[in-house]
C-alpha cells in the first residue's frame, strides 16, 4: 500500500539513506568513549565537517519550507535574512565569536554552551537557568522544522500528515539517542552535501522555466497589482519590492514584520543559538575555524539565497504554468498586463454556471475559453503562489515543487529536506538532552559525568514535546514564526552575557545574571501581552483587555513588532548598568578563563 501512494524507486532511495545516516550515526558511536566525545565531538573534528555541520544545523526545512513559503507571500524583501544569515551568522560568528568562544571553551573546559557561561561567570545559577531555557523553548524550533519536512511529505506523496510525522520522528531519535555529537557531526557533514546539491538544482530548473534570469525577474515585478488587497493594506508593493516603510499607521505593519521578526529576529538570534555556539569548540585550532568560513559562507548563501528567491518567483510560475481557475471579472488589476480579480464559478447541478459563494482570486487572464461555459462572461486565469497553496504559507514551496519540478526532483528535494530537517533536528534533541543532563541534573544532583542517561531521556522527552506542538500548531507561518520566537529569545536571553563574558573582562556575575533574567522576562511579558498573533493564541491578553488582542492594540506597528526590538536593548542596558554597579569576579578567576 505504502508502494502504490509512494513508488518503489522512492522507498529504495529513502531506504538507502536512512541506512547512510544509521551507519555514521553507528560510526559516531562506536567513537564516543568519553563525555567529551558524547557532547562536544572529542573537540577534534575537521573544518570541513565542523561547517557543513554548522552550515545544516542552522538551515533547515525551517529556512526552505517556512521562510520560502514566506517569500512566497511577501516576497524578495526576505532576502535580507540571507545578508543578516552570511555576515552575522558566518562571519561575525566565524571570526570574531568563534575564536573567543572556542580558547575559552577549552581553557574552562565547558562541554555545553550553558556551561560556557556558567564557568564564565562562575554561577551555578547560570547554567540550570540556561539549560531549562533551551529545554523547555527548543522542541518549539524543533516543532517548526518538523512540520516543515512533514508538509512536504504529506502533499509530495499523499501521506497522511500524523503519519508522516510519527515516523519521522522515531528515525530521528533513534540516531541522535545512538550516536552523540559525533554521529550527529558526521550525518550533518553528508546532509549539508545533500542540501546543497538540491537547492542549486532547484535554482536552475526554476530560472529555466521561467525563461532565464531577467525575464523571470521582470514577469514577477509586473504581477505586482495581484498582490491581494490585505497585503497591499499592510503595505506590500510587489515581490520585488521593499514593504512601505514608516511608523504610526497600518500600512507599515508588513516593514515591521519582515525587518523585526523575519530578519533581526532570525539575523542576530543565530549569535546565541547553544546548539551553534558549540560545535566552535569542537575544532582542535583557530586556523580550523578559519577554514571553514568559506564553506559555511557559500552554503548559506545557496541554502537561503535560493529558497527565498525560488519562493517569491513561484508566483511568477503559478501566473503563467499554474492551474486555470474560472469565473467572471469583478474588477480590472492591469488592462495591459491582463490581470484581474475574478469570484469563482463553477457549473451547478443544473449545468448553469453559478458563483462559488466566498471565493475569489487574483488572476493573470489566460485568454482560453472555457470549455462548456456558454456564457461569455465566464474566463479564466492562474492566480498567484498563496491560492494554490490553499491559503497556508507552509504549502507553497511544496505546492510548487509537485506543480513545477520533474518527478525525479520531487525525490531528490525529498532527500534535501530529509537531510535539511534532520540535521537541524539532531542538533536540537542533542542540546536538549545535554541541557536537561549536563546543565540542570549534573548541577542539582552533584552527580557530574554520569548524565548520558538522563541526556538520552531528555532526547526523547524533547522529541514527545516537538511532536505535540507539531500536531496542534500548523497554519499562519507557523514555521517561520517558532523559529524567529526561538532565535529571538536566545539573543535576549544569553547574547548580553555571551559576548561580555568574551570580551568585557569588567562584566560581572551579577550582570551576567540580571540580564539573562531580564532578556527572557520581557520577551515573555511581549509574547504574552503585546505581540498580537502569538499573544492572541495563547489568549491570557483578552481576558484583561476585553477581547483586545494586544495592550497595545490601539497604537499602530507595535503588535507586530518583534520582542528582540525590546528586550535585547533592555538585556544589554541591565548588563552595563549592573556591571557598573557591581563587583566584578576576582582576578584570579579572570587569569583561569582570559589567561594565554
Amino acid at each position: 500500500m505504502l508502494a502504490q501512494a509512494v513508488g518503489l524507486a522512492e522507498i529504495l532511495v529513502v531506504l538507502l539513506y536512512l541506512l547512510l545516516v544509521v551507519f555514521l550515526g553507528w560510526l559516531g558511536y562506536t567513537r564516543t568513549k568519553t563525555a567529551t566525545d558524547y557532547l562536544i565531538a572529542g573537540r577534534k573534528t575537521h573544518p570541513f565537517v565542523m561547517a557543513m555541520s554548522y552550515g545544516a544545523t542552522f538551515i533547515s526545512t525551517s529556512a526552505i519550507v517556512g521562510f520560502g513559503g514566506v517569500a512566497g507571500l511577501f516576497g524578495m524583501s526576505v532576502l535580507w535574512l540571507t545578508f543578516c544569515n552570511i555576515f552575522v551568522g558566518i562571519f561575525i560568528a566565524f571570526v570574531f565569536l568563534a575564536p573567543a568562544a572556542r580558547r575559552m571553551g577549552h581553557r574552562l573546559d565547558a562541554h555545553t554552551f550553558p556551561e560556557l557561561l556558567a564557568r564564565r561567570f562562575d554561577s551555578k545559577f547560570i547554567q540550570v537557568f540556561a539549560g531549562l531555557v533551551i529545554f523547555l523553548f527548543i522542541p518549539l524550533y524543533a516543532a517548526a522544522v518538523l512540520i516543515g519536512g512533514c508538509e512536504f511529505i504529506s502533499t509530495q506523496f499523499g501521506i497522511d500528515y500524523n503519519a508522516a510525522l510519527l515516523v519521522f520522528s522515531v528515525i530521528i531519535a533513534a540516531y541522535v539517542v545512538m550516536g552523540g555529537l559525533k554521529g550527529v557531526m558526521y550525518s550533518d557533514a553528508l546532509q549539508g552535501s545533500i542540501m546543497f546539491v538540491g537547492m542549486l538544482t532547484l535554482l536552475l530548473f526554476t530560472y529555466t522555466r521561467l525563461g532565464g534570469l531577467t525575464k523571470a525577474h521582470d514577469t514577477l515585478t509586473d504581477l505586482a497589482p495581484l498582490v491581494p488587497g490585505s497585503l497591499q493594506a499592510i503595505g506590500h508593493q510587489g515581490w520585488t519590492a521593499m514593504p512601505k516603510f514608516g511608523f504610526g499607521d497600518t500600512q507599515y505593519n508588513l516593514w515591521w514584520i519582515v525587518i523585526t521578526t523575519i530578519t533581526l529576529g532570525v539575523g542576530i538570534g543565530v549569535l546565541a543559538q547553544p546548539q551553534l555556539v558549540v560545535r566552535f569548540m569542537t575544532v582542535k585550532s583557530t586556523r580550523e575555524l578559519n577554514r571553514a568560513v568559506a564553506v559555511g559562507g557559500v552554503f548559506i548563501l545557496i541554502m537561503t539565497g535560493v529558497a527565498f528567491t525560488v519562493g517569491s518567483l513561484s508566483n511568477a510560475y503559478f501566473a503563467q504554468f499554474g492551474p486555470l481557475l474560472n469565473g467572471r471579472v469583478v474588477k480590472v488589476l492591469d488592462q495591459e498586463e491582463a490581470l484581474a480579480v475574478l469570484q469563482i464559478m463553477a457549473p451547478n447541478e443544473a449545468g448553469v454556471w453559478a458563483d462559488v459563494e466566498g471565493k475569489v482570486a487574483p488572476v493573470k487572464l489566460s485568454g482560453e475559453p472555457v470549455e462548456g461555459a456558454g456564457q461569455a462572461e465566464v474566463v479564466s486565469g492562474r492566480s498567484i503562489s498563496i491560492v494554490n497553496a490553499g491559503g497556508n504559507p507552509d504549502q507553497i514551496i511544496p505546492a510548487y515543487i509537485t506543480s513545477a519540478m520533474p518527478k525525479w526532483f520531487g525525490l531528490l528535494f525529498l532527500l534535501t529536506l530529509l537531510a535539511a530537517a534532520m540535521s537541524t533536528l539532531s542538533s536540537q534533541f542533542h542540546a536538549v538532552g545535554t541541557s536537561i543532563g549536563r546543565d540542570v541534573y549534573e548541577q542539582l544532583t552533584g552527580r557530574h559525568g554520569r548524565s548520558i542517561g538522563v541526556n538520552r531521556a531528555g532526547i526523547i522527552l524533547g522529541i514527545l514535546i516537538a511532536m505535540l506542538w507539531s500536531y496542534y500548531a500548523r497554519g499562519g507561518y507557523i514555521i517561520a514564526r517558532a523559529t524567529a520566537i526561538f532565535f529571538g529569545l536566545c539573543a535576549s536571553a544569553f547574547l548580553p552575557a555571551f559576548i561580555g563574558g568574551l570580551f568585557w573582562r569588567r562584566m560581572s556575575k551579577s550582570a551576567a545574571v540580571a540580564s539573562m533574567v531580564a532578556g527572557f522576562a520581557v520577551t515573555a511579558f511581549w509574547l504574552l501581552f503585546v505581540k498580537a498573533q502569538e499573544a492572541s493564541a495563547i489568549g491570557l491578553v483578552q481576558k484583561l483587555t476585553d477581547g483586545k488582542t494586544s495592550i497595545l492594540a490601539d497604537s499602530p506597528n507595535w503588535p507586530v513588532v518583534d520582542p528582540l526590538m525590546v528586550a535585547l536593548p533592555i538585556s544589554i542596558l541591565v548588563a552595563i548598568v549592573v556591571t557598573l554597579v557591581t563587583r566584578p569576579v576576582s582576578q584570579e578567576h579572570l587569569d583561569k578563563c582570559f589567561a594565554r
